[in-house]
């Protein structure tokens, strides 16, 4: 297809993809990358409950779920103590959630103190719920300006993006996940109960992983797998280097053991993607579709070894591995643990698919990482068939340490 197609039907879309995805959310690309848990990725039985405690928040390193939902919140509390309070419900909520138990008995006279949708006891059903900030916390009705994150700030607009900032930015985020999806449909109802007032959806979208197809990583719905490259989660050196942000050099103390969390929704142009031909389809991505494998090589996790091939003839030297990840000594430390999911919006007002991924990454530095390789990315040729719509830059709070502890106390303090 042309881009003169492509950007046709962008315009005869506008109007009704902007109703259709109101409540939905967010785009645009730093890679189209549809995460694993590491770089060798594969199916992983989701244990009952993942410890809520820690130095880090969990969400972040766990083994990816199969369901989430992702929920950015305008702040209404009226004061700082009101933003305290809002955090410690949000932080006692989710440690319920994610433990279970048993929701006590409220009386006759009064509301049920649960939904019900899990049935009278609470399963963790391997849930998460990660809370990260935005740089709009930032402004003057909290006092918290000096301690805004050094590099956080309204989500940049790129030469292929379309944002709509209805659907951008917001005070907070929640990242849920969990193993099935009537989880986090009741994670979310149970913190929207417990917060009422103190803050009010921006936007919302939810999304799902697909299972390995036949194994490996799973794809994306281009059909190609996505998240190869990640890096080892298991690798506590390579987390800290690339992942977990670190207080000095402007940073704010409190930032340590946190980590700049990038979501973008990207939408799907799989109308037209569908009629390209595969061979088009995989120079596009450097990688054959059936095995995930390199054009220059034979299975998944093979390195593309871009050195043998300095002209691109057979990686060409804009698909977007090469410019994703040229592999090179000099662009190491700007890989990101990308944790993305695919969604499916059903159909736009105009009766076109409405599809896509929603990229989601951690970076120890937003620009450094993430900001770095989306420029690199500007004009590939993949730009014609992806449409970056939202989403936001975000700060994953540091994690609760024990009982007594709540997600952003550091900031506060």
């Amino acid at each position: 297809m042309s881009s003169i197609d492509r950007r046709g039907f962008l315009q005869a879309t506008a109007a009704g993809a902007a109703t259709a995805v109101a409540a939905t959310a967010v785009a645009a690309v730093a890679g189209i990358a549809a995460t694993t848990a590491s770089a060798h990725p594969a199916a992983v039985a989701h244990p009952a409950a993942i410890p809520f405690h820690g130095a880090h928040q969990q969400g972040i390193l766990t083994p990816q779920q199969r369901a989430s939902a992702f929920i950015a919140l305008d702040v209404t509390a009226g004061s700082r103590a009101e933003l305290a309070d809002l955090l410690k419900t949000i932080t006692e909520r989710a440690r319920f959630l994610t433990t279970g138990g048993t929701p006590p008995d409220p009386g006759l006279t009064a509301p049920p103190r649960d939904s019900g949708v899990l049935g009278p006891t609470v399963l963790p059903d391997s849930s998460t719920v990660t809370l990260s900030v935005g740089a709009s916390l930032f402004d003057d009705r909290f006092g918290l300006a000096g301690a805004r994150p050094a590099r956080l700030r309204t989500m940049d607009e790129f030469p292929d993006d379309a944002l709509r900032r209805e659907v951008c930015d917001g005070d907070l985020l929640l990242q849920v996940g969990a193993a099935d999806r009537d989880a986090v449909t009741h994670a979310v109802r149970e913190i929207a109960r417990a917060t009422r007032g103190g803050m009010q959806v921006r936007w919302r979208q939810d999304g799902f992983v697909s299972p390995p197809r036949p194994s490996g990583t799973p794809r994306n719905l281009m059909g190609f797998k996505d998240g190869t490259s990640n890096p080892d989660t298991t690798d506590a050196a390579e987390m800290s280097r690339l992942v977990w942000a670190r207080s000095g050099a402007g940073e704010p103390a409190w930032v340590a053991g946190g980590s700049y969390h990038v979501v973008r929704v990207i939408r799907m142009l799989v109308e037209f993607w569908d009629r390209v031909n595969l061979h088009e389809q995989e120079n596009m991505i450097g990688r054959r579709r059936d095995t995930g494998a390199p054009l220059t090589a034979s299975h998944e996790f093979d390195d593309p070894h871009f050195e043998n091939d300095p002209t691109g003839d057979v990686i060409q030297l804009d698909a977007h591995i090469r410019l994703a990840n040229p592999r090179t000594h000099d662009t190491a430390g700007e890989r990101m643990l990308r944790r993305a999911y695919n969604y499916d919006g059903g159909v736009d007002a105009n009766g076109n698919l409405d599809m896509g991924l929603i990229f989601v990454a951690y970076n120890q530095d937003l620009d450094r990482q993430f900001v770095t390789v989306q420029k690199r990315l500007a004009g590939e040729p993949l730009t014609d068939y992806v449409q970056p719509f939202g989403g936001g830059y975000y700060f994953a709070l540091p994690g609760a340490r024990d009982s007594s502890d709540w997600l952003g106390r550091t900031m506060l303090a």
